[in-house]
């Protein structure tokens, strides 16, 4: 038996997230399959109820994919509540190189990949330069307060 990965996103505006996960992943917005116009008339003539699917699901992208064909896919799954708590699990923007690197070269990497985000709708959480090491990277939240790492 096969196994893929995909990675699910609670959120509140669906959206919102496939605009900045595109912009910080460099992913695609995932083409309803089949031809079909969109996602949500995919689930319905696939045989999903009219009742299961929210107001406005499936009209719009809620998936994005790596056009290379090697990440998993992400969907940002609509849910009501808003997010309470720090994640549990969080994604790590690896841009800086690795220790290989020079730690100038790193820091400057960095720095304009938070630029970048930030300018997409990223806020800045915590910059991690503690003195005396060679580390530098900067914990971001996106548009809907989701904790990620820029290292």
């Amino acid at each position: 038996m096969e196994m893929t990965l995909q990675l699910t996103i609670d959120c509140a505006d669906p959206r919102s997230m496939v605009a900045f996960w595109t912009e910080a992943l460099g992913y695609v917005p995932e083409p309803p399959p089949g031809g079909q116009a969109t996602w949500r008339q995919y689930w319905l003539d696939t045989g999903v109820p009219e009742e299961e699917l929210p107001e406005g699901a499936g009209e719009a992208p809620e998936s994005i994919v790596d056009p290379a064909g090697t990440g998993p896919r992400v969907w940002f799954q609509y849910v009501p509540e808003a997010k309470s708590v720090k994640n549990r699990l969080h994604l790590d923007l690896k841009v800086g190189g690795g220790r290989g690197v020079p730690l100038a070269v790193r820091t400057r990497r960095v720095t304009d990949t938070v630029g970048r985000l930030t300018g997409a709708g990223a806020t800045v959480f915590r910059v991690m330069d503690e003195p005396g090491m060679d580390y530098y990277g900067v914990v971001l939240q996106d548009p809907e307060g989701n904790e990620f790492c820029v290292c």
